[in-house]
């Protein structure tokens, strides 16, 4: 009688990625996505998203060639909602800005994606109060842009006693700062990373099987971004249109 073999389940497979990251089509960002998907895999990430405000040209091109880079290619836009910002990871359409934020967060569910906090409660940086954050489907609890420990330390206490799962994001403007902050995902059913692509990676981000990794900013280079950036939002706004941007 031959002896019964037993097949383990297999381990999940860990991917590293960088959820918030801005190309030069936001306001204050600086460069263009083929030299930040460059950076993302020569710092070791397996994906980046690419959230410019409002902007979701360059993010879908990003998504497009991403595998040339040896990266997983998750498109996203980072949305001005009424109550402040929002990222929406994982869809290929806009959601309009202004709307109410638990609008937004149902247009991008229906849009197949995922609706991230990002910086709560952050006024500053058009983060949502805690009085309008009421579903979502995680929140940052880690962004390396913060002046202070408490703010994050705050959005992780928040995300737990509401039960929401938590990223961590570099949120860099600048090709530098990528994955300084960055999420660990443990995805299920799959053989290797060659296996997943950016809709099985929204699941994990939505499944909340994460870990946060990373470390902020010095504080006088968070300084100096706040300082110019307030200025570029000033020059963008009155921008001319540029297509494709």
């Amino acid at each position: 009688m031959s002896a019964q073999v037993t097949t383990a389940p297999a381990e999940p497979v860990s991917v590293a990625i960088d959820p918030h990251v801005h190309s030069q089509a936001s306001y204050d960002g600086h460069e263009p996505v083929e030299l930040l998907l460059e950076q993302a895999a020569d710092v070791g990430l397996d994906g980046i998203v690419i959230t410019d405000h409002d902007e979701i040209g360059a993010s879908l091109r990003a998504a497009e060639i991403a595998p040339d880079y040896g990266l997983l290619g998750i498109p996203g836009v980072e949305v001005s909602t009424a109550a402040g910002h929002l990222l929406a990871i994982g869809v290929e359409e806009r959601p309009a800005p202004g709307r109410p934020l638990d609008e937004t967060v149902e247009t991008v569910r229906d849009l197949g994606g995922v609706a991230v906090v990002p910086h709560p409660f952050q006024r500053t940086r058009h983060g949502v109060p805690k009085r309008h954050l009421r579903d979502c489907d995680a929140i940052e609890v880690f962004n390396s842009w913060v002046f202070t420990g408490y703010r994050n330390r705050r959005a992780k206490r928040f995300a737990r006693e509401h039960d929401y799962p938590g990223v961590a994001a570099s949120d860099a403007h600048s090709a530098g700062y990528i994955g300084r902050a960055y999420t660990e995902l443990a995805v299920d059913d799959a053989a290797s990373k060659a296996d997943l692509d950016g809709d099985r990676v929204v699941e994990a981000i939505r499944e909340g099987e994460a870990e946060i990794r990373g470390r902020r900013q010095p504080i006088h280079r968070s300084a100096r971004h706040y300082l110019a950036g307030a200025g570029r939002k000033v020059g963008w706004a009155v921008r001319p249109h540029v297509p494709g941007l």
